[in-house]
């Protein structure tokens, strides 16, 4: 293929608002809040501290998309966050962000939210299951293996499909973005105003007398946290660290629309309006499905729901056998969608890396469709992959073997890590008004500069407090982060780009 034939197109702005916000939307609402408040509720044990942690999680996504949409404004290229970054603080930084989020972040959130598909898909087909092997469990090294059951098989395919669909330009990926999007926040809705119609009897949560006082309702934090010598309120307060994950992780890809900063139309102002219009609306409707979980399920059973499926325990509640079918349905619309999500914005910034020369050269270019059909590519594959590998763990008294997921581990791995990269993001506002104070700014963050202070704030007392329960997992967490320093230098090296940087 010659040169005039390799790179023939370029991305093309073909996102207005209401696709933008959906973006937005779509990508935060997957799986993450029908399941993450069983195990903040088992770390918190009691209702009104479980509402604040989702709550304040919400505060951290809607102080950070207010600088967020300041930067987007002001650099609406493909990339998005990984352009923020690179500019305040340079090319090395903005790599690590997207060699993070290729490597297991984005990559790994879509593996884990195929796995959520078939697994719901296997409540309407029960040969869709974990131990129904197509490829029986193969020892690797250590305590991992590779397996195929019919549900990885089945995530699989989902990943390919929607790489596939992806491929076939932006207005494909749009409509199906859109379409599912509407119809799992339509079900989020439901669930909501039925939890909370049907809801508020005797047994329940909501009439519990100690909605701030866990120890009242039998919680101990030895318990929840092995080894933990904390007891009383610090106890409390350091777990409440702990039980924001959950709601933090179900709400972080709201970021992924900056991600499409090159494919949105009249940037100045859709980026900013979806990224708080969808973050706002998203944030509220969190808050409220756990308010409704806590309406209709007792504590015990929030916080011991069967697989953590709190939201087809609380439809069971409400409607019985039914409602539960119901729900399950619903979390395969909302994964389905929540991936497509996911695929289409996250290989942007791939794509945006291989136009600043620090990837391969293929995955910087765009098919006759205008979209980045090799990025894309890649990252399905990679993404594929990280479905099949499993840790072992033997009992040492039964011989039993379970397996668990690898992609899982290395998403707790890179919490904290991950929280670094929203502090760097939220700070760049600061950063840039420094560097460039007399560039366009369409949009500037309110409150400046309390917003961005106050969210790297809320960010560096996770950071810590994760840092103190698990420090092996925070610290494998940086290594990983780390291992793409080599990587960069290499790359860097090699097209002589440390101090230049070729626009995305």
């Amino acid at each position: 293929m010659s040169e005039a034939n390799a790179q023939p197109v370029t991305l093309r702005r073909g996102l207005g608002l209401l696709d933008a916000t959906m973006i937005v939307i779509g990508s935060m609402i997957g799986s993450g809040i029908f399941i993450t408040s069983a195990e903040s509720t088992r770390l918190i044990g009691a209702p009104g501290w479980l509402l604040l942690a989702w709550s304040v999680a919400g505060l951290m996504t809607i102080t950070g998309a207010l600088c967020c949409a300041e930067l987007a404004t002001m650099m609406p290229r493909a990339g998005g966050v990984y352009i923020f970054l690179r500019e305040a603080y340079g090319p090395a930084t903005g790599f690590l962000f997207g060699w993070t989020l290729l490597f297991v972040v984005q990559t790994g959130t879509i593996a884990a939210v195929a796995i959520a598909f078939a697994k719901f898909v296997g409540v309407f087909a029960p040969a869709i299951a974990s131990d129904h092997y197509v490829v029986a469990p193969f020892r690797l090294f250590g305590s991992y293996a590779i397996i195929l059951s019919t549900e990885q098989l089945l995530a699989v395919l989902l990943i390919a499909f929607l790489t596939w669909t992806n491929t076939r330009g932006l207005e494909t990926g749009r409509w199906i973005q859109n379409t599912f999007t509407i119809a799992k926040t339509a079900a989020l809705v439901g669930l909501i105003l039925l939890g909370l119609s049907l809801g508020w009897q005797a047994t329940t949560a909501s009439r519990s007398a100690d909605w701030w006082n866990p120890s009242a309702n039998g919680w101990r934090p030895q318990a929840v946290q092995p080894g933990f010598a904390l007891a009383g309120s610090l106890a409390l307060v350091i777990l409440f660290g702990k039980a924001m994950v959950g709601p933090i992780f179900a709400q972080t890809a709201w970021t992924n629309v900056t991600f499409l900063g090159g494919e949105v139309r009249d940037p100045g102002r859709n980026l900013a309006r979806a990224l708080l219009a969808g973050c706002g609306l998203v944030v509220v409707l969190y808050v409220l499905a756990n308010v409704a979980y806590v309406a209709t399920l007792s504590l015990d059973q929030l916080a011991h729901a069967p697989q953590n499926r709190v939201a087809v325990a609380a439809m069971n509640a409400v409607l019985g056998r039914n409602g539960a079918l119901l729900m399950a349905a619903a979390i395969v619309v909302s994964t389905f969608g929540c991936n497509n999500g996911l695929i289409l914005a996250g290989a942007r910034v791939s794509y945006a890396m291989a136009r600043d020369r620090l990837f391969f050269r293929r995955i910087g270019m765009t098919n006759k469709r205008h979209v980045p059909a090799a990025a894309l590519v890649a990252q399905g594959v990679w993404a594929a992959f990280l479905t099949l590998p499993r840790t072992v763990t033997t009992n040492a008294e039964t011989g039993a073997v379970t397996y668990g997921n690898v992609y899982t581990q290395l998403l707790e791995y890179i919490v904290s890590a991950d929280l670094v990269f929203y502090a760097l993001l939220v700070l760049a506002v600061i950063v840039m008004r420094r560097k460039t104070p007399a560039a366009a700014r369409p949009y500037r963050t309110p409150a400046y500069p309390a917003v961005p202070l106050i969210s790297a704030l809320f960010a560096l007392l996770l950071i810590g407090d994760l840092a103190y329960l698990a420090p092996a997992t925070s610290g494998i967490g940086y290594l990983l982060v780390l291992t793409g320093l080599p990587v960069y230098f290499v790359w860097a090296g090699q097209a002589g780009v440390r101090s230049r940087t070729a626009p995305a």
